[in-house]
């Protein structure tokens, strides 16, 4: 499973490594609504919380949907408006979001409705009665605020957007300004160090520091980012964009959304991994470690190395069984191997295995 952008013909000074302010106001609400998902953020979120007015914090559980059960696009509005980047400043950029026409607006806002075809052109909410029964009925289905909010936008999207605004806004003033004036150095630090890369060491080494899961093909004409999603995008004219986040670890977020130039929304500054697990390394060590008889046998090798005929005395198990189970743990890379003299030994490989619990974390929020 992964996300796809194809770029053919993509030249390096279309792509553009800029900090978002909006973005980064995106990923602050998340990080407020699930501090689960940013452990590095707990003390952060923590006091922002203990500061806020309870008007402020009840007005965010309103439409909390558009940055808790998914990201919205909203937060880079520049992807959808010809020729733009991230402006700089919060006002710039919220200006940039008040350009989308009410059906993007309506669209991207809608998006955890999952009622769109995300990746391919399709009717707009505002204009097909069926799909806004559906969205709705999907809204009525996550609780009676998420289906206010979402009748009130499919009624009033003027209303809604002011609203968003507003809300916005307050936030800037309430935590968001100090946060920003923080951050904003790390973020440019990290766009510049990215371009230099761009410029003189090529596209494969910039998306290669963006995250090691991000993949450019060898001709060149295909990036694939590893997530537990399937997706598609083509550039266009307007090329690539490269948005760095101080607050999004685990999450790597790709817009590929129909008719918007193509973003990657990327972490800096995070924790990760050096090599994190692809997706389908997880999956077999996931798998692997399933069946009981290979829990057994992990408990020994943890322990020490042993040879199959060891294990198989142990466990009451015939060497050929046990050579099967050795297999499938080795091909999912948790265990080692080593010849001593005319011995196989086999040890479980305890650092692997201590990641797996950040590693599915990681891939799952990826």
């Amino acid at each position: 499973m992964s996300v796809r952008i194809d770029i053919p013909g993509l030249r390096p000074e279309s792509v553009a490594v800029v900090p978002s302010p909006l973005a980064e106001l995106g990923m602050a609400l998340h990080a407020l609504s699930e501090p689960g998902h940013h452990p590095g953020q707990r003390g952060w979120a923590t006091g922002v919380t203990a500061r806020m007015e309870p008007h402020l914090a009840d007005r965010m559980c309103e439409a909390d949907f558009l940055w808790r059960t998914t990201f919205s696009d909203l937060f880079l509005p520049y992807a959808a408006v010809p020729d733009a980047l991230p402006a700089g400043t919060l006002v710039a950029e919220l200006d940039q979001l008040d350009k989308l026409t009410d059906e993007q607006f309506v669209d991207a806002a809608m998006e955890f409705t999952c009622v769109l075809t995300y990746a391919t052109q399709a009717p707009a909410l505002l204009s097909d009665p069926a799909g806004r029964r559906r969205a709705l009925e999907v809204a009525a289905s996550r609780g009676p605020q998420q289906v206010r909010f979402a009748q009130r936008l499919l009624d009033d999207p003027p209303s809604v957007r002011a609203w968003l605004r507003r809300f916005l806004e307050d936030c800037a003033e309430a935590f968001f300004d100090e946060t920003w004036s923080r951050l904003r150095h790390q973020l440019a630090a990290d766009a510049r160090h990215k371009t230099e890369l761009l410029r003189h060491k090529g596209l494969a080494e910039a998306l290669a520091a963006v995250s090691p899961v991000v993949t450019l093909d060898g001709a060149g004409a295909r990036i694939t980012v590893d997530k537990l999603t399937d997706g598609h995008a083509r550039v266009a004219a307007d090329g690539l964009l490269l948005v760095p986040t101080s607050l999004g670890w685990p999450h790597l977020m790709v817009l590929h959304r129909y008719g918007w130039q193509p973003v990657l929304h990327y972490p800096v500054g995070s924790p990760e991994l050096a090599a994190p697990a692809s997706v389908e390394e997880l999956t077999l060590r996931m798998a692997a470690l399933s069946h009981p008889v290979r829990m057994r046998l992990c408990r020994y090798l943890a322990r020490s190395a042993y040879t199959t005929s060891e294990l198989a005395q142990v466990h009451g198990l015939s060497a050929p069984e046990v050579s099967r189970h050795l297999g499938v743990l080795k091909r999912a890379g948790l265990v080692t191997t080593r010849r001593r003299g005319r011995y196989v030994l086999h040890q479980l490989d305890v650092t692997v295995v201590a990641r797996l619990g950040s590693d599915f974390l990681e891939g799952i929020l990826r």
